[in-house]
């Protein structure tokens, strides 16, 4: 795993809870919604589950998040240590900085700080954040590369 790696990961969880902490400011205290383009607001949301809020509902949901995401974080970082390529490396740091800032969100307040919100022709996408933006991108570079990236032998 390169040295660079574990820096990133840990700038993407300072950028993005410092993000947070100012939106809390800005935006949670009190509740108001940011009209910044006609088509992009700031908003103030708490996710207590996952994706699109799924799984939000019962107390216990936290700490199951919280241990799963822990999981699935100590899976992609052994996956990072094996990494080949340079856009695997880069995709799996993004998506294990993002998981991780999300878990601090959780365990400080119980529910992950969402306020990126989109619209536009009728379509309107769930509030985000910029954890959740690197785990997208991050994700989304993991299924170029094993789309179209260069063919590897099985090990």
């Amino acid at each position: 795993m390169p040295r660079w790696s574990i820096i990133v990961i840990g700038l993407l969880i300072v950028i993005d809870q410092v993000v947070k902490h100012w939106m809390l400011a800005l935006l949670f205290d009190p509740p108001r919604v940011l009209e910044v383009t006609g088509f992009f607001n700031l908003v103030p949301v708490w996710n207590s589950g996952i994706s699109f809020g799924l799984f939000g509902n019962s107390s216990a949901s936290r700490w199951i998040l919280v241990g799963l995401a822990l999981v699935i974080v100590v899976v992609l970082l052994v996956w990072l240590r094996r990494a080949g390529t340079g856009v695997v490396v880069f995709a799996l740091v993004l998506v294990v900085g993002g998981a991780l800032s999300n878990v601090v969100d959780r365990v400080l307040y119980g529910a992950v700080i969402d306020f990126v919100d989109i619209h536009g022709f009728g379509f309107h996408w769930p509030a985000f954040n910029i954890a959740d933006m690197s785990i997208v991108i991050g994700t989304a570079l993991l299924l170029y590369d094993g789309l179209f990236g260069p063919q590897r032998a099985i090990k």
